[in-house]
């Protein structure tokens, strides 16, 4: 890989794709002189002139080839999870010892007595660092960003200005904020304790979304977000050092999108499924919270007329944003438009694939619609509506279906803080509002709950996948968690998100008990999955599993309880 080629990877003036190139191997040749880079067997990421990045670059290269978006999905108690009895048992003090925590966020404060030892090293095994760009500094085949081993940092801990040895750090407070809840070091004037203090932990800084794949999906110049092929790197980067230094790993991925299928089909998603199948590796995410924004609708074709009316509120401050339709096989789908001031945009007529900008006489609106009849990873029917200056009130859409099997279809908003509470779906669905990549097939999907009230927390998405695959998995606490900030305060948490840290601090728990003790050495993501739905809390008074709670409440001590009686 040249200088150059490196510079591309982070620059504004290049644009990324995603090629999956093991299904389809003849694509690398139409990208043959640009720069191609390898992620694993199966993706590779392109890099083209972002003046060749068009509005027409879905019609051009197709829905998945352009990275998605993804934002954090958060924004308290070991004793509701079994971990307090579990190890007051001699046999079973698991405390993560010999297990990594893969951490794919915002960074880490390493500083944080959260993240040191009693003798004052760091328990950070390294940081890959994705917005440091140095010479030599990448890891692996990543190619960009700059990577700090542990003693690096230990070096920096005892430096006058440790920024000045390894000046990464976490701006936001999200990843450390996971980190510490899946491994930090006990606090107990603050009633803070980490699920498996005793683990290692290595951290993916990853860099922000580029400027124009932000304008590209409408997405507010000040809202943090993330590349899924940033996002696939860090995931890989996490399971190639745990191959290095031969550990098991348990990965948490706290952050999601709504702008895919839904399905566990992304490239993300099916990365993730592919990695969490290899012993040793366990891999977390977070449903997200979404369940009661009113960004997804369910509809059905009336037969009766042919068509359903969909009804949109748009607020004040949301000038622009997407929507994604996805039509279940094999019915085919149309939409028309109708705005706020009632300018009507006659039914859009179907083609394998539409590509069309529609302006509005009455309001500056102008929304580019592309229809994708067969969409290249789902095989199912896309229609994706991105909207720039849009008028506020409310928007109809009447979709219309044709053919002769009665079908369904869903749609989607942006997740999190990518547009406000204002635009909702008027007849919203609080179901199939996963997140991906919580709707992969192997991982481990985790929702919130408050372990004070029992309750569910109120903003979790629920389940299940758009092709009904079981989600979310497993509830743990995520409601008012204590953990530390970056300014070193102990503070409340709440959201999905910190029930995945919670989560992944028990799997590597599991996976010491499993592999580092030497109980069984093969445990991957599915078995370790299994072993956990065995030993869940239920109630007596709701059927599992079910959309809201999955297969009930995480809790590792009946896990054990149970397997000791077979």
């Amino acid at each position: 890989m040249t200088g150059e080629d490196r510079i591309k990877i982070v620059s504004e003036d290049y644009a990324d794709l995603i090629l999956d190139y093991r299904n389809n191997p003849k694509r690398i040749e139409e990208f043959k002189d640009s720069f191609l880079h390898i992620i694993n067997e199966t993706y590779a990421e392109v890099f083209i002139p972002v003046a060749q990045f068009t509005q027409q670059s879905i019609f051009l290269f197709g829905y998945s080839a352009i990275p998605n978006l993804f934002g954090l999905t958060s924004q308290a108690s070991l004793e509701a999870s079994g971990v307090y009895e579990l190890r007051r048992m001699p046999n079973f003090n698991l405390r993560g010892e010999g297990v990594l925590i893969g951490i794919v966020d915002t960074g880490i404060n390493y500083i944080s007595p959260a993240f040191l030892k009693a003798d004052g090293t760091t328990k950070i095994m390294s940081i890959w660092d994705q917005t440091i760009q140095s010479e030599g500094g990448s890891p692996f085949a990543t190619g960009y960003g700059t990577e700090y081993l542990a003693e690096q940092i230990n070096q920096a801990l005892v430096n006058e200005n440790p920024l000045e040895i390894v000046p990464s750090m976490d701006e936001n407070g999200h990843g450390s904020m996971l980190a510490a809840i899946a491994a930090g070091t006990e606090s107990s004037e603050n009633d803070f304790f980490g699920v498996a203090p005793d683990s290692e932990i290595v951290v993916v800084k990853l860099k922000p979304a580029k400027e124009y794949l932000k304008r590209y999906l409408s997405v507010p110049e000040d809202v943090l977000c993330y590349q899924e092929n940033d996002i696939m790197w860090g995931v890989q980067y996490c399971f190639q050092v745990s191959r290095q230094v031969r550990k098991p790993i348990v990965i948490c991925i706290g952050i999601g999108t709504s702008q895919d299928s839904h399905d566990g089909r992304s490239p993300l998603s099916i990365m993730v499924s592919s990695l969490g199948d290899f012993p040793r590796v366990g891999i977390v995410t977070s449903i997200g919270n979404e369940g009661n924004l009113g960004r997804h609708y369910r509809g059905a074709i009336d037969p009766s007329i042919g068509y359903t009316t969909v009804e949109l509120n748009v607020g004040e401050n949301d000038s622009g944003f997407t929507i994604q339709l996805w039509g279940d096989s094999p019915e085919i789908y149309s939409i028309d438009i109708t705005s706020p001031s009632g300018e009507y945009i006659p039914r859009i007529a179907v083609s394998l694939r539409v590509a069309r900008e529609i302006s509005f006489i009455f309001e500056e609106t102008i929304i580019y619609i592309d229809y994708r009849i067969v969409e290249s990873e789902t095989g199912d029917q896309l229609i994706l509506l991105r909207f720039f200056n849009t008028a506020a009130g409310i928007w109809r859409f009447k979709v219309y279906g044709q053919g002769d099997l009665v079908g369904g279809f869903n749609m989607w908003l942006p997740m999190g803080d990518m547009i406000t509470v204002d635009t909702y779906f008027i007849e919203p669905d609080i179901y199939t509002t996963v997140l991906s990549p919580g709707a992969a097939m192997v991982p481990i999907t985790v929702t919130a709950y408050n372990p004070v009230t029992g309750t569910l927390f109120v903003n979790a998405s629920r389940g299940y996948s758009r092709s009904n695959n079981i989600k979310p998995d497993l509830a743990a606490p995520g409601v008012n968690y204590i953990a530390p900030n970056l300014n070193g305060e102990y503070v409340t948490f709440t959201g999905t998100g910190v029930a995945a840290a919670h989560m992944a601090g028990i799997v590597a728990l599991v996976l010491e008990w499993g592999i580092v003790k030497g109980n069984q050495p093969t445990l991957d993501t599915v078995e370790i999955k299994k072993i956990l739905i065995r030993g869940a809390k239920r109630s007596k008074n709701l059927i599992y599993p079910n959309r809201d709670w999955g297969y009930g409440i995480v809790d590792i001590y009946n896990v054990y309880n149970v397997l000791r009686q077979v």
